[in-house]
Formats: structure tokens, C-alpha cells, sequence
């Protein structure tokens, strides 16, 4: 009990009427990502309820809410699209909420959290912001009362644009009017958390009381009064799904993970996004079941519950309870909101998804180039490509982004021996001077795409004579590549057949063991100093051997000359 009490923690009055105001902001914002994906409304409700309690249950982020996203309703579109399903088709919907939560479950289970550092920020905000773009691409016609006949991203806009002519000027009023009233309500800092469900209440009352002839919620989709539906997974549409269940799932724990790295847990304990891999796949495997979509970690919908005071985990628990309540005593009511008014809002959350990632964008384009390609290819994969496509290029990228810095980051520095007993840093020699013992520190992760880079800049021994070399591994990656270690051996073997001394150091347990099966100390013999737990000891050690040893050759082959 005292164990199970110090997870959950107490439930506050302030949990309580965050988590009400999380679940009265679920509604529309349910609706409307739903109506966003072409799914029915309804099933924007039921991803904010089962799906909300459970992730709130197990979720190591604690204050973080999973529910459905714009990110993943676009992205379930795109894959059940892509397998030539419909949207419509409940069976077809559960079986993918389903693969989504085990996926999800599976990466959680293998502890996979630590790869989400491998999909980079410019990728991310490539990403992001394409979605941005899809979500104002898929509102035009409910906010403009077009529908544009293309059906790539960019071309809907410019082609809703097109025919100004043929816009619906009281649908235009509804969805105008939403934008302003939100932007006026965020000009009020006490009311800006709510801003969203004030615009959406007051202009769905003006236009139900004075009978504007716009679509509504309840033209598309009846919302019943009642609990989510027991929905049965139709398996044979299981293999068409696997690859875009895994992309959905990887799309979704990206954007959970940037919300554990935002908000902290209140009480000071660490998240774990592995385990937070977990809980999402929890939530989407009972709300597969319960008629949810595919859900994730949803920023906007943490932010409100955060700003409304959460402070434990039961907020996320309190709103998915609200949302069921609400949708018990109010549901045919939803009905009336015009799709206007949905429309307006997914501007404004598209705008807000673009505006809070300038900075980010301004920050990649002041980086480095790669970053910027990266993003902008994964921005224009996103608008114009499927998503699960977007997202495994976006990754891919990522992937290939890290290699290149990694296989940069690979070089050599000299270090030199100074007056004080200190070591100044200094650039490699072109050859090794003769009578001279030169130490070369290796700095980098053992990458075998270091290798090329690194053969350019070992000093030449043409000419060497009664010389050796110190190389010091410290801060090397403990299990270098192979093809890094026959190029090490290859250089060592050169090296003492031209009679230069060589003597490793700060060789680690693991390093020691990789370099002995890989016959590198075949050559080296006793010379290898292992790591001494000191910044300088083992540095200063293979020194003093190297040098014992360069001076008995040099005093050698003098007597030799003098012979």
C-alpha cells in the first residue's frame, strides 16, 4: 500500500480541476484532429478516455497525458490509406491501435527509449513542422467551405487560395471568428490557458441560437451518449500494418519524449522514457479495444493540464474520467458545433505548431548545413510523401547525420611535455623527429568510418631514426571497431620494423582485451601501460618507458658509429 501510494501520490483539488478543464479541452480538440484524419468525431472522444487513464497509470513522465494527436491521426490516415483501408472501417481502426500499442510495448520492453537520441532535433522540426502544414492543408475545406480537388499538401493550399471566389462566406465568418475570439482570450494571461474552449463554446452557441446555415459535427458523425463502444480488431488486415504501425509508434514516442525532456515530474524523480515506451503501448492496447485511434504523448494536451495546476498523475486520470462524464451528460450536444469553428481551431494549432518551432528552425540553419538539409528534405517528405515514409526517411537521416559527426570527431592532438610537469595540447608533425619521443592522443568513439580520417593524419617515419612514439587512448571508446583496430595494428607493425619504439596507454579492461584478440599486442609486447584510474599517471609512465627505451637504442647505435 505505502509502496503503491508513493507512485500514484496523493490526489489534490488542483489535479482534480486540472484534470476536468484536460478533459473539457479533449473534446473539441478530440473532434477535430479526429475529423483531421477523416476518422468519425466520436473516435476523437474515446482516444481521451481509456487511453488517457491507462497512460496516466503507468507512464514514468507523470504529469505527461496520452491521447490522440495531430501527428498521429494524419499519420494513421496516411498508413491505413496506404493499405487501402478505410477509415470508416472500425474493425480495421482497432487492429491498428492494436499493432500500435505492441510495437510500442516491444520498444519499451527492449529499453529503446535511448534511440529516441538518435532521431535529431533538425529532423524533428522538419517534421513537426510538415505536420503543421498537412494540418492546414486538411482544414481548408471546413474552414473556407472549398474543397480543392488536389490531393498533395502544398497544392491544396495554393489551390484553396486559388478560389477565393468560391468560398463559403458564413463558414469563412465562423472560422474567422473562432481565430479572433482565441486571440483576443490569449491577450487575457488569466484566461489564456483556456482560450481554446472559450472560442469553441461561445461561437458554437452564437451560430446554434442564431441558425447559421454552416455544417456541423452532428452532419458527419453522431456522438452518442454513452461509453466507448467494445471494438474487435479485424485480423486479417493485420500484415497490410505492421511496417505503418511501427512508424505511427515511432512518430509517437519522439513527441512523447521531447515532453519528458520539457516537463519534469513534480516530486523530483527521474522519467524513464523506455517506460514511458511502455505505458503508451499499455494505453493504445486497451484503447484499441475501447474505439480509440492511435495515441501518444500529447504536448498540447500536457500543457493544458500543467498550466491548469497538475501535480500528480491522477490530473491525467481525473480527465479522462471528465471526458466520459462529460460525454454522458452532453454528448448529442457536441453535436452542434459547427466544423467551422473545428477548423479555426486547427489553424490556430497549426500556427502555434509553426511558431513554436522558429526558434528551433533559425537555430538548425545557423548550425551546420547536414542539419539544415536534413530538415528540409524531412519537411518536404512529410507534405508531399506518406507519413510512416516521412518519419523512417526523417530517421534515416538522423542516423546518417550522427555518422558523419561521429566519423569527424575522430582525430589525433599532440601532447607535449611542459616545464611545470603540465601537457600542452599541439597540432600533429608532419614526421616524427629523430631522437624524439612524440606523444599522439586519439580522441573520438572507435567508429570505422574514422579510419579514412584518421589515416591522413599519422606523422610520417621516413628518415626516423632512434625515435619513438607514445599513442594515449584515454577517453577512447572502450570497444573500437575492427576496422579501426587492423588499421592501428597495420600502423604499429610499420612503425617497429623502421625501429620506433611504440608504447600504448590508459588501455582499459575491455580495450585491452579487444586489442589482444585483434594481434595488436602481438607487436606491442609489454609496451602498454593500462589505464591507471589518474588523468596523468599512466600518460607519464608510457612515457618514461618510451623515452628508456628511444635512448638505449640512441646510445647503441652511437657505440655502434664509434666502433
Amino acid at each position: 500500500m505505502g509502496r503503491a501510494r508513493a507512485r500514484f501520490g496523493r490526489p489534490t483539488p488542483r489535479d482534480a480541476a486540472s484534470g476536468f478543464v484536460t478533459g473539457l479541452f479533449s473534446i473539441p480538440e478530440g473532434m477535430a484532429y479526429a475529423s483531421l484524419g477523416g476518422f468519425a468525431a466520436p473516435m476523437g472522444l474515446w482516444s481521451g478516455a481509456v487511453p488517457t487513464i491507462v497512460g496516466s497509470l503507468f507512464s514514468r513522465t507523470v504529469l505527461m497525458v496520452t491521447t490522440l494527436t495531430s501527428a498521429t491521426a494524419l499519420a494513421s490516415k496516411s498508413v491505413l490509406a496506404d493499405a487501402g483501408l478505410d477509415p470508416g472501417d472500425v474493425g480495421a481502426v482497432a487492429t491498428l491501435t492494436l499493432m500500435v500499442g505492441a510495437a510500442m510495448l516491444l520498444m519499451g520492453l527492449l529499453r529503446m527509449g535511448s534511440a529516441m537520441a538518435f532521431v535529431s532535433a533538425a529532423v524533428m522540426t522538419g517534421f513537426t513542422t510538415g505536420i503543421a502544414v498537412q494540418i492546414l492543408a486538411g482544414v481548408m475545406k471546413d474552414a473556407t467551405g472549398y474543397e480543392p480537388e488536389r490531393s498533395n499538401t502544398v497544392a491544396k493550399i495554393v489551390e484553396t487560395f486559388a478560389h477565393v471566389g468560391d468560398w463559403d462566406l458564413m463558414t469563412v465568418v465562423v472560422a474567422a471568428s473562432t481565430v479572433g475570439l482565441w486571440a483576443a482570450v490569449r491577450t487575457y494571461r488569466p484566461l489564456r490557458a483556456t482560450a481554446t474552449l472559450i472560442a469553441l463554446v461561445v461561437v458554437s452557441v452564437v451560430a446554434v441560437v442564431a441558425r447559421l446555415d454552416v455544417v456541423r459535427v452532428s452532419d458527419i458523425a453522431t456522438i452518442p451518449r454513452s461509453l466507448p463502444p467494445l471494438t474487435l480488431p479485424e485480423l486479417a488486415a493485420a500484415p497490410q500494418l505492421v511496417s505503418g504501425a511501427f512508424a505511427i509508434a515511432l512518430v509517437a514516442l519522439a513527441q512523447a519524449a521531447g515532453i519528458g525532456a520539457a516537463v519534469p515530474n513534480p516530486d523530483g524523480s527521474r522519467g524513464d522514457t523506455s517506460g514511458d515506451f511502455r505505458a503508451q503501448g499499455a494505453a493504445n492496447l486497451a484503447g484499441g479495444l475501447f474505439g480509440a485511434l492511435p495515441t501518444g504523448g500529447s504536448l498540447s494536451r500536457t500543457g493544458v493540464a500543467t498550466s491548469g495546476g497538475a501535480q500528480t498523475r491522477w490530473a491525467g486520470i481525473f480527465a479522462g474520467v471528465s471526458l466520459l462524464v462529460m460525454v454522458l451528460i452532453l454528448g448529442p450536444v457536441a453535436g452542434s458545433i459547427p466544423m467551422a469553428v473545428i477548423g479555426g481551431l486547427l489553424i490556430v494549432i497549426s500556427f502555434e505548431l509553426i511558431h513554436g518551432r522558429l526558434a528551433d528552425i533559425k537555430l538548425v540553419v545557423r548550425t551546420a548545413w547536414p542539419s539544415t538539409a536534413a530538415m528540409i528534405v524531412t519537411f518536404l517528405a512529410t507534405t508531399q510523401l506518406p507519413l510512416q515514409v516521412a518519419i523512417f526517411l526523417g530517421a534515416g537521416l538522423s542516423i546518417l547525420l550522427y555518422a558523419v559527426q561521429a566519423a569527424r570527431s575522430g582525430r589525433l592532438v599532440r601532447l607535449t611535455p611542459t616545464e611545470d610537469g603540465d601537457w600542452a595540447i599541439g597540432e600533429v608533425p608532419d614526421t616524427v623527429p629523430s631522437g624524439t619521443t612524440i606523444v599522439l592522443h586519439y580522441t573520438g568513439h572507435g567508429f570505422f568510418a574514422e579510419a579514412v580520417r584518421l589515416d591522413d593524419q599519422w606523422p610520417s617515419i621516413d628518415g626516423a631514426r632512434d625515435a619513438a612514439i607514445v599513442l594515449s587512448l584515454r577517453d577512447a571508446v572502450g570497444v573500437p571497431s575492427t576496422t579501426l583496430l587492423k588499421m592501428l595494428r597495420s600502423r604499429i607493425e610499420a612503425w617497429r620494423a623502421h625501429d620506433v619504439h611504440v608504447v600504448i596507454c590508459d588501455v582499459s579492461g575491455a580495450l585491452h582485451d579487444r586489442l589482444r584478440k585483434a594481434g595488436v599486442l602481438d607487436t606491442l609486447g609489454d609496451a602498454v601501460v593500462r589505464d591507471t584510474g589518474t588523468v596523468l599517471g599512466a600518460l607519464e609512465a608510457a612515457w618514461a618507458l618510451a623515452e628508456e627505451r628511444r635512448v638505449a637504442d640512441e646510445i647503441e647505435h652511437r657505440e655502434e658509429e664509434e666502433r
